[in-house]
């Protein structure tokens, strides 16, 4: 008798686990930085699914069947949005079509900055961009800073006219450059957006996933200070990116690149585009380069040619960090490293 309500007492506890597991959502993330900032809102709860491995390039990915169950068994899934990767808005339209799906690009209240059309980036850029609050009402595009320099653009292999983005739900969309989890305040932003969103959802944890968000907060409060104290030596100083994937993280912390040799969504630069940016390091003597661990080195090394730079490297993603709660916190402290070293 004992052994029987002892065994009773063990299925009883197993499928209640059970019943208590089922009911947490099953939520689904596309890029390492944001997973990093549901896991923080869900430490506790449970773990998110991440869709496109840290050391791949979101703008191009082909989902591992891995990838596309979790993406498929996903209730909630939450991306920075088209313009990052179109290319995944087919997939959640085909794989997850049932799951709530949550584009942090769209939340209310992220900063958002237009793309830099030019090679060469102008302090004045971020002042003309910064606080953007609602992409769709931004139709004023004419007025971007150096969108009437083209020539660069036109050398801008397999992109003419931007034609092969038609898959963006809103063409006014299309013209916000998607990098915005590089801003710590937009991160911050985001932890409230993704745990209203799963309190919502999941009623039985909101008191832990809205803790977790403030917590995660003060936390980034406490980054934004250590990594202008990182900054601050080496702040003024001039720099090339390797694409043009960092204005947030620039506009956040007053260190403005010079320029960058790829665009926005790192396709291929032209010659005349290498070519304005060989003048710009001539021109101000910049002595700092930054590739990136995704993109081939070689491109760094043929622009740059002959000429006495350092080549740093800086990371958007987390190239080599392990996904979780502490990735993006570690990521933005990296990119300040990065660039204070190679600046310095």
């Amino acid at each position: 008798m004992p052994r029987i309500q002892v065994f009773s007492l063990v299925v009883f506890i197993v499928f209640s686990a059970s019943v208590a597991s089922a009911e947490t959502p099953r939520v689904a993330v596309d890029i390492a930085p944001v997973h990093s900032l549901v896991a923080r809102v869900m430490d506790g709860v449970d773990t998110p699914a991440l869709i496109i491995a840290p050391g791949a390039s979101p703008h191009e990915y082909h989902l591992r069947p891995s990838e596309a169950r979790a993406l498929q068994k996903a209730d909630v899934m939450f991306w920075v949005g088209p313009n990052l990767t179109p290319w995944l808005d087919d997939a959640i339209s085909t794989l997850a079509d049932d799951a709530i799906k949550i584009s942090l690009l769209k939340a209310q209240g992220t900063t958002l900055l237009t793309y830099r059309e030019s090679a060469l980036f102008e302090k004045h850029d971020h002042d003309d961009h910064a606080d953007h609050a609602d992409h769709a009402d931004h139709d004023d595009h004419a007025d971007h800073a150096d969108h009437d320099d083209h020539d660069d653009h036109a050398d801008h292999a397999d992109h003419d006219d931007h034609a092969d983005h038609a898959d963006h739900a809103d063409h006014d969309s299309y013209h916000i450059d998607p990098h915005a989890w590089l801003s710590p305040a937009n991160g911050a932003v985001w932890l409230n957006i993704i745990a209203e969103a799963l309190a919502e959802i999941d009623p039985a944890n909101a008191n832990i996933y809205m803790a977790n968000a403030a917590a995660g907060q003060k936390e980034l409060a406490h980054l934004n200070d250590e990594i202008n104290a990182i900054l601050n030596p080496v702040r003024g100083e001039n720099y090339i990116v390797f694409h043009d994937a960092y204005q947030y993280f620039e506009a956040s912390f007053n260190i403005p690149a010079s320029g960058a040799i790829a665009f926005s969504d790192a396709s291929q630069p032209g010659p005349a585009r290498i070519a304005t940016i060989k003048g710009r390091v001539e021109d101000e003597d910049i002595g700092c380069v930054l590739s990136e661990p995704q993109f081939n080195p070689g491109i760094i090394a043929s622009v740059m040619d002959d000429m006495e730079v350092d080549i740093g490297v800086l990371d958007a993603v987390g190239y080599d960090l392990n996904p979780g709660r502490d990735l993006y916190p570690e990521l933005l402290r990296n990119l300040a490293k990065a660039l204070a070293e190679c600046l310095g």
